[in-house]
Formats: structure tokens, sequence, C-alpha cells
């Protein structure tokens, strides 16, 4: 796998679903500054009634995260709120990812609060620095950043560590929880079903002082994987599985990417969440809906701490929401590695991916991430959003931005046969049409330049306006041209298009309102033409739910429901989906991605990486970061100018 390095540029112990189915470092000079005024949500409404009713007056902040003494002996909290954006480091981010960072940093921008940036990394063996590092950089990427009130707020689940370990044996002596010896197996067996209650383990009732000793020798490295772990102990008759005496530490020897060999037991993450919220104070901790099973249990473990004067009052609160599902690509990390690993992509940043890494190469904009935040909202019910409305944004975005040049993708000689062979006319052209401030460019007028092939036709159909024999158009921003001819090779090809040009005609000149024509087409000089490499990308998939199934669920209206949510053996909700009736791979776009081989107007081979134009007529491009050379850079295609897709149906 291609690794990359870093840019340098109303509570119930019942389960809420169950319930209401039965009823039915990179710079950035506007970080954290509102794009526009926000939008009204459900989770902004529940965030305007808890300060209208000063349910957070009396928390405090000890000035980091803390138990409840050193949060008591802090001053007022500063932050009206607290949000958090807890990533595990075992991956790049994707889209769905970007809606989450743009909520949760977004309500703490827009009242007053913060935002904490927090690595969930409490499995060690599928965390590295390489994620943290690229998960910073995609988050300040976005536009965002967590120094607030005088300080920084990025935090590691790994840091608290110690707390979670002595609130657990805190719930031990308190005779919540105990140390079971039965295999994973077994417990999954004794868990019950929805109909039938869970069995209890032979050790539920284990005298507190044994399961301690236990708990420490799991601690002290002198037992093996997998022989014991520690399970609270709720009910195993609750309706909601969830509260089934869940596991909430494990023995894993296994060396973490921060804390190195210092712990050989780990916490689950079902266990670690919540206090990782109440030790930094979080007011509102914000999720997607399959947790909202996990709350009642959230709630348990802060009730069981709070009780035991461990945690500090107002308790966190959590909310649920509508994870991110976009037509046209997938975002299960488990696929997603399947692409990088089986070199389906060009590894994480491919342009194709929708990775925030590849979307940053392709040429999307952080800006058009924010705005398209906004745009498709936040609800509890799950809905699919088309691609158009993300690349939309895209396009709404980089219009404002993208200053304008030229580009033949598809290059044909044009010969100009009256024009004098070593002369040459410089023509204006402005930088954006809608920003006079921004000036004009140079762009040189030779006797061969270059068109795009589609410009010509020698029998045109009707309404045709381009070059055909005898017919008059203009050169955008030059002359006007008649068409005399055009040459053929041996096999009937087109090799050149000749014309006559109007010397009087020249664009901005008077005598340029002497001729009206239909016909207006682009060019660049042969003589000064900067050519170069230009990738054309397009979606990832050719359908809009990669495999039969998932597709016919999403033309009939439905929500995504192929795929169920269980527990992996570190706490982490996973969703797994439903076997498909043909392979997802089989949908991949063959020509999600093109390379060509174009001819550029000279001004852009001076562009920077990263540097985003509009190609008139063609779409938005950018300067690629990682294959672009000085005076050398290559082209990817962002989006195109219209959308496509909805006329052709994929």
């Amino acid at each position: 796998m291609r690794r990359l390095a870093t840019v340098e540029w109303a509570q119930s112990s019942q389960s809420p679903r169950a319930a209401r189915d039965r009823i039915q470092e990179y710079p950035v000079s506007d970080r954290n500054a509102p794009d526009t005024a926000h939008i009204t949500n459900f989770i902004r409404n529940i965030v305007d009634a808890d300060l209208a009713a000063d349910r957070f007056a009396t928390r405090r902040w000890g000035g980091a995260p803390g138990d409840a003494a050193q949060h008591a002996a802090g001053a007022a909290d500063p932050a009206r709120i607290r949000t958090r954006f807890p990533p595990e480091p075992n991956g790049y981010l994707h889209f769905g990812h970007a809606k989450s960072v743009c909520l949760n940093f977004g309500l703490a921008r827009d009242y007053g609060g913060v935002c904490h940036m927090r690595f969930d990394d409490t499995n060690p063996e599928k965390e590295e620095q390489e994620y943290v590092d690229s998960i910073i950089n995609a988050v300040k990427w976005l536009g965002f950043g967590w120094e607030a009130f005088g300080q920084s707020h990025l935090f590691y689940a790994s840091d608290y560590f110690g707390f979670m370990y002595r609130a657990a044996e805190y719930l031990i002596t308190s005779g919540n929880a105990y140390i079971d010896l039965q295999s994973a197996e077994a417990m999954r067996a004794s868990r019950g079903t929805l109909t039938e209650r869970g069995i209890d383990s032979p050790w539920r009732n284990r005298p507190a002082d044994e399961s301690l000793r236990l708990f420490h020798e799991m601690r002290d490295g002198k037992h093996a994987d997998g022989s014991m772990v520690l399970r609270a102990k709720i009910d195993m008759g609750s309706p909601n599985i969830n509260m089934r005496d869940p596991a909430i530490y494990r023995i894993k020897h296994a060396e973490h990417h921060r804390t190195g060999d210092a712990w050989c037991v780990y916490p689950m993450y079902t266990y670690a969440h919540p206090i990782e919220d109440a030790l930094e104070q979080i007011t509102h901790s914000i999720c997607t809906l399959e947790f909202e099973d996990q709350r009642p249990f959230y709630d348990w473990v802060l009730e069981r701490l709070a009780e035991g004067g461990l945690l500090a009052q107002p308790l966190p609160k959590q909310y649920e929401f509508a994870r991110l599902n976009l037509t046209y690509v997938v975002l299960s990390k488990r696929k997603l590695i399947q692409l990088v690993e089986e070199e389906h992509v060009d590894g994480w940043d491919d342009p194709r991916m929708p990775t925030i890494v590849g979307a940053r190469r392709r040429g999307f904009t952080p800006e058009g991430f924010r705005l398209f935040a906004d745009r498709i909202g936040v609800s509890k019910a799950d809905s699919w959003i088309d691609m158009s409305v993300l690349e939309e944004c895209m396009r709404d975005d980089l219009n404002g931005r993208a200053q304008r040049r030229i580009a033949v993708l598809n290059p044909l000689k044009l010969v100009i046969d009256n024009f004098p062979a070593e002369d040459e006319v410089i023509c204006h052209a402005p930088n954006h049409p809608q920003k006079p401030e921004l000036g004009q460019r140079e762009i040189p007028f030779t006797r061969e330049l270059w068109i795009e092939a589609e410009d010509f036709v020698e029998t045109p159909p009707k309404g045709y306006f381009r070059l055909y024999p005898g017919n008059t158009v203009r050169l955008r921003y030059g002359f006007v041209v008649k068409c005399v001819g055009a040459d053929k090779d041996a096999d009937g090809n087109i090799t050149a298009v000749h014309c006559e040009y109007m010397p009087d005609s020249k664009s901005g000149t008077p005598g340029s309102d002497n001729y009206k024509v239909k016909g207006n087409i682009h060019w660049v000089s042969a003589k000064h033409a900067y050519q170069c490499e230009v990738r054309l990308y397009d979606r990832l998939f050719r359908v809009p739910n990669p495999g039969k199934r998932q597709q016919e669920h999403a033309a009939a209206g439905h929500a995504p429901d192929h795929h169920s949510t269980e527990l992996d053996e570190s706490g982490k909700l996973h969703q797994h989906e439903e076997k498909v009736e043909h392979d997802w791979l089989d949908d991949l776009n063959p020509q999600a991605k093109q390379t060509i081989v174009a001819q550029l107007e000279p001004a852009l081979r001076n562009a920077q990486p990263e540097d985003r134009f509009q190609f008139e007529r063609h779409g938005y491009f950018v300067a690629d970061h990682v294959d672009s050379r000085a005076g050398a850079p290559v082209f990817n295609r962002a989006v195109t100018l219209k959308d496509s897709w909805g006329k052709a149906g994929g």
C-alpha cells in the first residue's frame, strides 16, 4: 500500500432506535470564521435551548482535560459550548468525515465555543502517526483550528489511559464491574437475542476484591490476550442488548504508537468515549446514528463515575445525526482499503477517491465542502445525497475564485494563410469576467494556432456554427477568420485547417463591430503554447449505488438499509454490509481517469501547485501539487462546467 507524506502546504435503558422503530498546519486566513449565517437544524435547536436554560452555568474548566477535582479548582468555562471531532487514527478522512468536521467545528465557531481535536487512539494495533498527521492536515485544510481562549485543544484519548484505569477500578469496587473468564464466543452466545434475555456469566457475582486482583494482574501482563475481560455489571435482561454487561477492558499485548508498551490492557471504545467527553467537559457529543443504541451505556458510564465523584457535573449529552450517504462513491473504510490495496486507484490521494487528500489533489476547495455541509444540512433521517450536489457546490465556489485560461484539450492545427509567418499580435483576455480588478493577460496570436478538433467539420450538421469550408467565426479575444479548406493524410483524417483572417476585426478595436458571426472558438498559439499532461477525472463509479441491490434500493427511494451494526473486539462500532447480487467493483467507471496531452496558453506554464483555473469551455482544473514541477505543472480536472451525468444517466 502506498503511503503519503504530510503535505507541506430523553433517556431510558431501552434502545432508542428500537423504541423509535416501533413507533415509526495549512495556512487559512479565515479559519473558524463563519462563511454565512448558520442554518437552523435540530442540533442547533438543542444548543439554543440549552443556552437559554443556562444548563452550563455552573461548568468550570481546569485549564486542561481532567477529573472532577481538577475542574472544580478551575475558573468558569470561557467556552459557551464544547464539541469535539474524535477520529480514530487508522485511516484517511473521507467526505463523510468532512460533514462531521464542518458540523462540530461550525457549532463551536457560531456559538462562541471551542471544538476539541481529539484522537480516539485506544486501539494499539491499527493506529499510526501517519494517520494522525494526515488528519490534522485535512482538518486544517478544511478551514478549522483548535486554538481558542489562549490554548490549544488538541487531545489524545491515550493521555487518559491512567484515569480510565482508575475509573474501572472504581466500577469494580462499587459493584458495577467484574472480571469474566468466558471466551469471546461464549460471551457472544450468552448475550441473548432481541426476544430472549441474556444468560448471566458464571463469574458475574465474583467478589469485588477478587475482580480487582485479577484486573491488576491483567495490567501487569500476567495473562494472555483473550483470557479474560472486565465487564460492566448492568442488566442481562435489558431490551437493549448493548446494556447486557458489555466488556469495558481487554488484554492486548501490543505496542501503542504513543504510549509504547506502557500498557497491555486497553479500554473498549464504548467505555472510553464517554469518559473522554467528560474529562474534556464536552457539552454536546455529536455522533452518527449507529451510536444511538449505545447512548444508554454512554449515560450509564458517566452517571456511575459521577456518583463516585470522579467526573464533574453537568455531564455531557450525546446526540445523533444521519451520516453522509453519497451516490457514486463508497465510504466504507473496508472498501476504500480494498480499492487502494488492489490498486484499483493510485493510492489514498488518488483524485478519484472520496478522501480529503484525494479531493484536495483533484482541485476541490475547503470552501466548497463547507458550502456542501450547509446545503445538505443535518437531520435524524437517513437519506441519499446525489454527487451532483457536491459537484455543484464546488462549481459555485470555483466560479468566483478561479481565474480564466484557455486550454485546447484535443488539438488540431489551424493555419492563417494570409497572416505573415514571422508576425505576432498581442491579444488581451480578462483574468476573470466578473472581476475586472484582476486585470487582463496577454495572449500571442501567430500564423499557426491550435483549436479543438471538434471545432471543424467538413459537412456541418444543422445548427453547427463553428468552422467548415466557407464559414466565418471569431477566434475568441482575437480576429474573425473564414475557413478556406483543410489538409488530410492518406487515410482521410484532417491534419490541418486553413483560414484567412480579417485584419481589422481584432477584438476590442472599433473594427470588430463590423463583423457579425455566430461562432466563437478558442485557440492558442502553436509557437507559444505550453504542451502538458492533463488528467480528466470523473466519478469513480458508473452507477449511483455500487452493487445491484443497493442500486435498486436507491432507485426506489429507500434509505440505506443494507448494513448491520456490531462491535469489534475494541468496542468500536462497525457496519457490515449485506452481500449484493454482483461485485461492487464491477461498477467501477473505466472513464473515471483519462490522461491526455493538451496545448495550453503560455501563462499556465507558471502555475504554482494548487493554483486553480477555469479552462474556458472545459471546466475547473488545478495544478497537481504532487507531480507538478517548477515551470512544468500538470493539471487535474476538478469538475466540469455543467453536470453531464443528470442528462446522460451516468
